[in-house]
C-alpha cells in the first residue's frame, strides 16, 4: 500500500474516505450521531466509527463530544462547508447526467450461503428489483464466515459474534425433522420409530461432529439413547433436504427455508418440536461499504424480514 502523501495538496485521491466524509457531514449538520444515523439509515455506532476514522485521518478532533450534543471544533467548522459544497457539486453534476442520458445503472454485490440462495434469493431479488429496477445486482452463492470482502453485503450463517462489521440479525435458526411423506411409511409416527426406519441426514457444521444436532434433538425428545450417529453427511442443508425429497432419510433443517416444499406437500414436518441451534442468518456490512446502493438494499431487506415473512413478504408458517 502506498504511503499517504504528506501534503493535502498532493494527496492521492485513493485516500479520500468518502463514507467517513458523508457521516461527518450529516453529524455536523444535525449536531448528533443519532440523528445522522437516522438520516443515513445506518447504525449510530457506524456513524461514530466513521467520524473517528476521519479524525484519525486528519490528525485532529472534528467535534467536541458534550452531553447529548456535538459541537464542531475549529477544524470541523473549516471542513464542513467544504464537504457540503463538494457533495452538492457532485450531486448537481450527476443529476445533470441523469436528466440528459437516463439513469446510470448502479451495481450491488451480495454474497449469501448456498441454501439461503437456493431457497430465498429468487423471491427476494424479484421483489426488490420490481421496486428498484435501476439497480443491478451481482449474487455470489458461497459460505463466508465473517462476510465477503468483495461484496457490499453478505448474508452469513453464524453464531452471534462481535466484530467491527455491522451485523443485522435476520432470524435465528430453529430446526425440526423434515422428510418426504413417503418416508413416514405405515408404522408409528414418532421419533424413535422414524429413526429406526429411516437414516438421519446430517449437515456438516464447522468443527462439530456430524451427529451433534441430531443428538441434541434426541435429548430434547427425551430419548438420548437413540442411534442417530449413522446416515449420510452433506455440506449444506439444501443437499440434505434434496435427498429427503427423494423419499429416503430424515433431514434436520429450518422449515423457514423450505416452506414452498412444505406448502406443496413435497415435505412434511411430522413433529412440532423445534431445536434452537444457536446459529442464525445475519446481514453483514462493513461500515466503509455503506454506499447508497448498500444502504437501500440493507434497509429494504431488514424491513422484509422484520415483517415476519422470512424473506418472502408473507406471514411465516
Amino acid at each position: 500500500m502506498k504511503s499517504r502523501p504528506g501534503s493535502p495538496r498532493t494527496m492521492d485521491r485513493q485516500w479520500l474516505p468518502l463514507n467517513a466524509l458523508r457521516a461527518f457531514e450529516a453529524a455536523g449538520q444535525l449536531g448528533s450521531f443519532t440523528a445522522a444515523a437516522a438520516k443515513l439509515t445506518v447504525a449510530q455506532s457506524a456513524v461514530s466509527r466513521h467520524v473517528s476514522v476521519l479524525e484519525k485521518f486528519v490528525g485532529l478532533p472534528l467535534f467536541e463530544r458534550r452531553h447529548q450534543q456535538l459541537v464542531l471544533t475549529e477544524a470541523g467548522r473549516h471542513l464542513l462547508p467544504v464537504v457540503t459544497r463538494s457533495f452538492d457539486r457532485l450531486d448537481g453534476a450527476l443529476g445533470d447526467i441523469i436528466e440528459e442520458r437516463g439513469a446510470p445503472r448502479r451495481m450491488l454485490r451480495v454474497a449469501m450461503p448456498p441454501t439461503f440462495a437456493a431457497q430465498l434469493a429468487i423471491p427476494i431479488l424479484r421483489d426488490f428489483r420490481a421496486e428498484h429496477p435501476a439497480l443491478s445486482i451481482e449474487v455470489a452463492s458461497r459460505s463466508v464466515a465473517g462476510g465477503d470482502a468483495e461484496a457490499g453485503l453478505s448474508i452469513v450463517y453464524s453464531e452471534p459474534r462481535v466484530t467491527d462489521a455491522i451485523n443485522d440479525l435476520l432470524w435465528m435458526e430453529r430446526l425440526t425433522v423434515l422428510c418426504s411423506p413417503a418416508a413416514l411409511g405405515e408404522g408409528p409416527v414418532d421419533l424413535p420409530s422414524l429413526v429406526a426406519r429411516q437414516d438421519p441426514l446430517h449437515v456438516r457444521l464447522g468443527g462439530r461432529a456430524h451427529g451433534h444436532m441430531w443428538e441434541l434433538m434426541a435429548r430434547a425428545a427425551g430419548r438420548p439413547d437413540l442411534a442417530v450417529d449413522r446416515g449420510l453427511v452433506f455440506d449444506t442443508a439444501q443437499l440434505a433436504v434434496q435427498y429427503a425429497l427423494s423419499g429416503e432419510g430424515l433431514a434436520l433443517a429450518d422449515p423457514m427455508l423450505f416452506r414452498d416444499d412444505l406448502s406443496a406437500g413435497r415435505l412434511v414436518a411430522p413433529f412440532g418440536a423445534r431445536l434452537a441451534s444457536g446459529y442464525g442468518y445475519y446481514l453483514v456490512t462493513a461500515p466503509e461499504d455503506l454506499d447508497e446502493a448498500v444502504v437501500l438494499f440493507r434497509s429494504w431487506l431488514i424491513r422484509r424480514f422484520a415483517a415476519g415473512g422470512q424473506g418472502r413478504g408473507g406471514a411465516a408458517p
